[in-house]
């Protein structure tokens, strides 16, 4: 499964990320599971957390993190 494109990404209280969907969907990923791990360690810096930018299905970093689409677009609420 493809997930569709992500057209915008919100940052939100608490590590929790509003994705909005090409297709009208949206939904809320929280990321504080993710920080525990080794490659998202420094994203517990808030500064750097909140710099993420839409990037096609997935999101990234500008320190070059990423999530992959099935995982941001399964493990996510809709809203």
């Amino acid at each position: 499964m493809i997930p569709p494109r992500i057209e915008k990404v919100e940052i939100l209280e608490d590590y929790m990320i509003q994705l909005i969907y090409d297709n009208g969907e949206r939904k809320v990923y929280d990321m504080k599971p993710n920080l525990e791990k080794k490659p998202f360690r420094k994203l517990r810096d808030y500064n750097l957390f909140k710099n993420v930018k839409a990037a096609g299905e997935t999101i990234e970093w500008e320190t070059g993190e990423d999530i992959s689409p099935e995982d941001l677009y399964i493990n996510s609420k809709p809203i």
